[in-house]
């Protein structure tokens, strides 16, 4: 296996186990779900963006399917959570955190592999954003609330952010690593500055958030 290939299987178990942990704390502290709703909400959370991004590229079976390692870290993450979850006062302030690190990671990984699909470049950046949230979005749709990507905060553009990095980086013929581990530090930050300061994308006029 490529270096390539390693920094790609790399972020995307890392993010795997990030969003697993993140949906099945969600399920404890939000949903209040019992063992199995919290380990079937980590494993939704934690798979779902790459299966439709693997689905979008043609990349089938999905590696979730082909590979024993996302399930086997999707499935600890969720072990974790139930272990030490309900031991955990503060779970508001982990959940984001984990949010923005699965957001980051998936949104290179997501681009990086589109690029190793030789789609477009615009079809990259799309491809990793919708990587970053769309476990994320299945999720919130699951215990029945507005996913975060539409309604609060900045969710999407830091993704759209940390994919087109990845995507300059690769034209300008940039070595991987730096650039990946530079695009999710962008995501990351552009997203934790819009939980810190409650920052959001403009609503059309008219329009009270707060209502």
């Amino acid at each position: 296996m490529d270096t390539s290939s390693l920094l790609l299987l790399a972020l995307d178990l890392i993010g795997t186990f990030a969003f697993a942990l993140d949906g099945s704390l969600t399920a404890i502290r939000v949903a209040r779900l019992d063992v199995v709703g919290v380990l079937t909400l980590g494993m939704f959370t934690a798979l779902g963006g790459g299966i439709i991004r693997d689905v979008f590229i043609d990349s089938l079976p999905p590696a979730t399917f082909s590979d024993w390692r996302y399930l086997a870290v999707a499935a600890l993450g969720g072990l974790v959570a139930v272990t030490f979850g309900p031991h955990m006062h503060r779970l508001k302030l982990p959940i984001l955190v984990l949010d923005a690190v699965g957001l980051s990671l998936f949104a290179v990984s997501g681009a990086l592999k589109a690029l190793d699909f030789n789609v477009g470049l615009v079809q990259a950046v799309i491809l990793g954003a919708i990587t970053a949230v769309g476990g994320g979005t299945l999720r919130d749709m699951l215990i029945g609330r507005i996913p975060v990507v539409l309604r609060s905060e900045l969710y999407a553009i830091p993704a759209l952010a940390g994919a087109l990095v990845v995507v300059i980086a690769d034209q300008l013929g940039a070595p991987d690593a730096p650039a990946a581990v530079g695009a999710a530090a962008l995501c990351f930050g552009i997203r934790m500055l819009g939980v810190r300061f409650d920052l959001n994308v403009p609503s059309p006029r008219g329009i009270d958030r707060d209502a």
